[in-house]
């Protein structure tokens, strides 16, 4: 099980995960590049919050124009030493201009939370025993920073 965690607190997950092969429900949802590239159009008439998961080797270069019509972006991490996503969260950032959710998903570790919050990250799925007391701790253990970020 995991939870949402934006803004420091525990947060709603209004984006519905939907499978490529799956009915669209109505609302805000989270479809895969996939199904974004197969059906893009009929998801931007909707007129609905999209969001878009990428995998780790998935650039979002590949967006376009497009990136800022969505409103979620999330992140996979398969592996918490596959540090890729760090990479792209810093490009939608810096070089796209994303200004929409990015969230991290997948195998990271306590440590990397900061690093992520520097390049962008501003929501995360964490597992249960990852409480905000540690979260808040994460992102404020380390003090001296030498590598460049978006922050």
């Amino acid at each position: 099980m995991t939870k949402l965690i934006k803004s420091g607190a525990y947060a709603q997950d209004n984006f519905v995960p939907v499978a490529d092969d799956a009915t669209l429900p109505d609302g805000a949802v989270l479809v895969s590049l996939a199904r974004f590239q197969k059906e893009r159009d009929s998801l931007l008439e909707r007129n609905t919050p999209i969001g878009l998961k990428l995998q780790s080797h998935e650039n979002p270069e590949i967006l376009g124009a497009d990136v800022n019509r969505l409103s979620l972006i999330a992140l996979e991490f398969p592996k918490f030493r596959d540090g890729r996503a760090f990479s792209w969260a810093r490009i939608l950032r810096t070089r796209l201009g994303f200004t929409g959710e990015i969230r991290a998903v997948g195998d990271f570790l306590y440590d990397q939370v900061n690093y992520q919050h520097r390049v962008g990250f501003d929501a995360w799925e964490v597992p249960d025993h990852f409480t905000l007391p540690l979260f808040q701790r994460a992102l404020t253990e380390m003090t001296d920073v030498y590598q460049p970020s978006a922050d």
